[in-house]
């Protein structure tokens, strides 16, 4: 669900957006006059996006390399790296 909130509720409503974002996980969209203002969201949500999208880079560019016939890597070692990827995805934090 996508909560969106005038740019005045966070000065008003800090403790109450706070929770919104903690509580979903998602990020709460603020407008100003109608339109589209900021966003804010939950420091461990947002830290956890940001390593998946390190994540899709990574695998972007490799997938990038073998296609332009770069070496890869044996499938054990691949399941080691995604194992420890999904690991670091699921704790929030990047090793």
């Amino acid at each position: 669900m996508v909560d969106i909130k005038p740019s005045a509720a966070i000065r008003k409503n800090y403790n109450k957006i706070s929770e919104i974002c903690k509580r979903s996980g998602e990020p709460v969209y603020l407008t100003k006059n109608g339109k589209g203002d900021l966003v804010v969201m939950d420091i461990e949500a947002f830290a956890r996006r940001e390593i998946m999208l390190r994540l899709r880079e990574n695998l972007v560019a490799v997938e990038e390399e073998r296609l332009s016939g770069k070496k890869g890597f044996y499938v054990d070692d691949v399941a080691a790296m995604m194992k420890k990827a999904v690991s670091e995805v699921i704790s929030g934090k990047q090793k």
